[in-house]
């Protein structure tokens, strides 16, 4: 299983994480000591430390995350197809998009620490960007993609199935997501369809925060997140929870 916290970070978090080199513990979290530090370093970037040098985020983490992403759907995929061998492309897909989801990814960051190391513009730092959901899932595709990177499938494979075997393991029956499992419930009552709708949209450009809200028997539930998507998954999530469905 993957140490949710390294001793080395320990030993840094009396310091800004913008001067110390914090890829070593990163090397002992992911299991794999790079030939390429520059490649990890990149992937723990974020934009927001690099604005005003070079274009458009160069430096930051975002290309990373961009392989990160492709890789970790492969590996999942992969991975699904290998523990459920008799379910079809629809139950697959629905376990592949919660694993892949912010909330997971996050949670997965926030496990192993991940957050803590991120470099970050000091004025994201104080506003807390290194706790966001949003920040956390992209900085953790783009580890995995720097992995990938520098030590190919094998080892992006042993850190997923490592980081990601507690989540998997909840996973008895396919999941339906918050949205499905509200309109459903509203359908069997005879109720009008949930109503959705984007209350504010707040944040830069590369790290915004939507706060939506659903409405349906009688009741409204709230979410906020880095995507509309997200944050309406969450809306109908909370609602659920105050009908007791």
């Amino acid at each position: 299983m993957v140490a949710v916290r390294d001793p080395l970070v320990a030993s840094r978090q009396d310091h800004s994480l913008n001067t110390p080199d914090p890829t070593g513990s990163l090397e002992a979290i992911l299991g794999h000591a790079f030939a390429r530090p520059e490649l990890l370093r990149e992937a723990l970037t974020h934009r927001s430390a690099v604005n005003g040098r070079g274009r458009r985020g160069r430096g930051s983490n975002e290309r990373m995350e961009f392989v990160g992403d492709r890789v970790l759907g492969l590996l999942i995929a992969e991975w699904l197809a290998e523990r459920f061998p008799h379910e079809q492309e629809g139950d697959l897909g629905r376990r592949l998009a919660l694993l892949v989801s912010q909330p997971v990814l996050a949670e997965v960051a926030e496990a192993i620490g991940l957050g803590e190391a991120l470099s970050v513009s000091p004025g994201e730092a104080k506003a807390g960007v290194r706790r966001r959901a949003t920040v956390l899932a992209d900085a953790l595709e783009a580890a995995l993609g720097a992995l990938y990177l520098d030590g190919g499938l094998e080892r992006a494979r042993d850190f997923v199935r490592s980081a990601w075997e507690t989540v998997m393991s909840r996973q008895e029956e396919p999941p339906k997501d918050a949205k499905t499992r509200l309109q459903e419930w509203v359908q069997k009552r005879g109720l009008g369809l949930p109503e959705y709708d984007v209350m504010s949209r707040a944040g830069p450009p590369h790290a915004p925060e939507f706060v939506v809200t659903v409405a349906a028997g009688g009741f409204a539930g709230t979410g906020s997140a880095g995507s509309k998507r997200a944050a309406e998954q969450l809306a109908a999530a909370e609602l659920l929870r105050m009908l007791g469905a």
